[in-house]
């Protein structure tokens, strides 16, 4: 049996602007993910990262190439994979434990064969392991981002997907919130055993999550660098981690990609000289 859940075969996207042209958003972008790894896509803003992912969510056809998930080419979304939004995209009218229910009402879910009790046994599994529990019967608008996060993720594992995909889930929250949610996804990780695609802007996220990180370059977003990440496994990482050498380099290196790739101009020198020029 094969070991990759998600394999992309020169991958590209191109779209239509208003004025007629075409704008190539991607191309040739390939890689694999095996079972059971977290992979972090980073790259400079314009290059792609959040278009891929819809791709491989199926909210968005690919112009060409390949996508394929446990082997098997798709059209559209499905429940082999589901998908974190930073915006949480909770509904207000439903409370925790019903917004982690939710895709039992729809029609794909509801022709399965799985019993409903089942079902809300594992909503109420999913409540103890993302720590909703005092908070099951309250609605998104009494809770924080931290805690809607938390009943996003737990929505997306309900019907325990293939793939997780997750688009800079933890971008809008504050520093000591996105330790806390660092360390949850790594113990859920840990439990539930899923392949995660994570998306972000933060370097040091994705190293400290990722057992490999891709950095996507722009104009046209492609694939500029693959870099592993040898660190403890998930369950063994903890936050004192990101002080350690090895996991500064690895930062380091990424972040100077990232910045070659961007056409960003980072000297001091330069910088002093254009402060000069202004005054």
């Amino acid at each position: 049996m094969s070991t990759q859940q998600l394999d992309l075969r020169h991958v590209g996207k191109v779209f239509a602007t208003a004025a007629g042209a075409r704008f190539a958003a991607l191309t040739d972008v390939s890689f694999t993910v095996n079972v059971g790894e977290f992979v972090a896509l980073v790259g400079a803003s314009g290059c792609g990262k959040s278009t891929l992912l819809r791709l491989i969510a199926g909210l968005d056809p690919a112009s060409s190439g390949e996508i394929l998930v446990a082997g098997r080419p798709f059209v559209g979304p499905g429940r082999e994979r589901a998908m974190v939004f930073q915006d949480y995209s909770l509904y207000p009218w439903l409370s925790v434990l019903d917004n982690i229910r939710f895709s039992r009402r729809l029609r794909a879910n509801r022709a399965l064969q799985r019993e409903q009790a089942s079902a809300d046994a594992r909503a109420q599994l999913l409540l103890q392991l993302m720590g909703l529990e005092r908070v099951r019967d309250a609605y998104p608008n009494v809770l924080s981002g931290g805690m809607r996060q938390r009943v996003a993720i737990a929505r997306a594992l309900l019907n325990e997907p293939e793939l997780l995909l997750m688009d800079e889930p933890f971008g809008a929250l504050d520093a000591q919130t996105r330790e806390v949610m660092h360390d949850l996804i790594l113990h859920v990780l840990a439990s539930e055993r899923r392949t995660i695609l994570f998306v972000t802007h933060d370097v040091e996220e994705a190293v400290y999550l990722a057992d490999r990180v891709i950095v996507l370059a722009p104009d046209p977003g492609r694939i500029d660098s693959v870099w592993p990440i040898s660190l403890p496994p998930a369950r063994e990482r903890t936050q004192q981690l990101k002080e350690a050498p090895e996991f500064l380099a690895a930062a380091r290196q990424i972040r100077a990609r990232i910045r070659a790739t961007s056409g960003l101009q980072s000297d001091r020198v330069a910088l002093q000289r254009l402060a000069r020029d202004l005054r």
